[in-house]
């Protein structure tokens, strides 16, 4: 899928870590597992965060015992939530809202992420432009407020607004290779054998697709929206015109040279 104007020419969606005071290595909690090397609560920062809010091990994360940072993505909220929000200014010299700031961008970074899909959804379903603008102009607008606005914003509820317009782009789009539609909404595929399987148009949102083996797989308009895909073989997958897959999901996943992929994302530097 060639972008002209969606996600991929959107740099505000993208981390910009050098205009952000390390949200995410202080706002999120970290549990002990083959992800992160320690157990850390949410609030405290990682001791791996040095005092220019740079990472100190950030060239040798996956060495290091922290290969779940390398597949984070906070969808440029972190730079939005210091630079816009708080005007620069950054939990160190403020500790008194240093909570607030920490929900404001939990809130934000659903509200960009939302921005992504819809950003997506505009050039997928032309029939639903004038919703889909809509609905992309008041979350962007919701994603500049105040602070104090943000902490009282029901993120969810309007999630779910969203998702119904997402639902129904994604039904446009599959219907137009696949009449089938095959639905695995959430299905268990845990370690599922689907090498060369054809799922053209398939329905996998939120489907648990940890360790299952898709080499050569084609997924040409399959819906990817919440798809569990750790650890995820893709080598050789045809993922160039997939639907609502994100970084965060392809940081996740194994792949190679030929794995296709749409031009919004970026090949991850561990893929061989």
């Amino acid at each position: 899928m060639t972008a002209t104007h969606g996600p991929a020419r959107r740099p505000d969606l993208r981390a910009d870590c050098g205009q952000c005071a390390g949200l995410c290595c202080v706002a999120l909690t970290l549990t002990a597992s083959a992800d992160f090397a320690i157990d850390k609560p949410a609030g405290e920062p990682c001791p791996n965060l040095k005092h220019d809010f740079r990472c100190g091990i950030h060239t040798r994360l996956r060495d290091g015992g922290f290969p779940g940072c390398t597949v984070y993505d906070c969808f440029g909220a972190g730079q939005k939530v210091t630079q816009v929000t708080y005007g620069g200014r950054d939990w160190r010299q403020a500790a008194d809202f240093g909570a607030q700031m920490f929900e404001v961008f939990s809130v934000v970074r659903l509200l960009h992420e939302l921005l992504w899909y819809l950003t997506e959804a505009l050039e997928l379903a032309p029939s639903l432009d004038g919703e889909l603008r809509r609905a992309l102009d008041g979350t962007e607008q919701l994603a500049l407020g105040s602070a104090e606005s943000l902490t009282a914003l029901d993120v969810v509820a309007h999630r779910a607004r969203i998702n119904d317009l997402l639902l129904r782009t994604s039904e446009l789009v599959r219907a137009r290779v696949s009449p089938r539609l095959l639905n695995r909404r959430g299905a268990d595929l845990m370690g599922a054998d689907l090498r060369g399987a054809d799922l053209r148009g398939a329905d996998l949102r939120s489907a648990y697709l940890i360790g299952a083996d898709l080499r050569r797989a084609d997924l040409t308009s399959a819906d990817l929206i919440g798809a569990d895909l750790r650890d995820t073989d893709l080598r050789g997958a045809h993922l160039a015109r997939s639907i609502f897959l994100t970084q965060m999901q392809l940081n996740a996943t194994h792949g190679d040279t030929a794995t296709t992929l749409p031009d919004r994302l970026t090949r991850p530097p561990h893929w061989s």
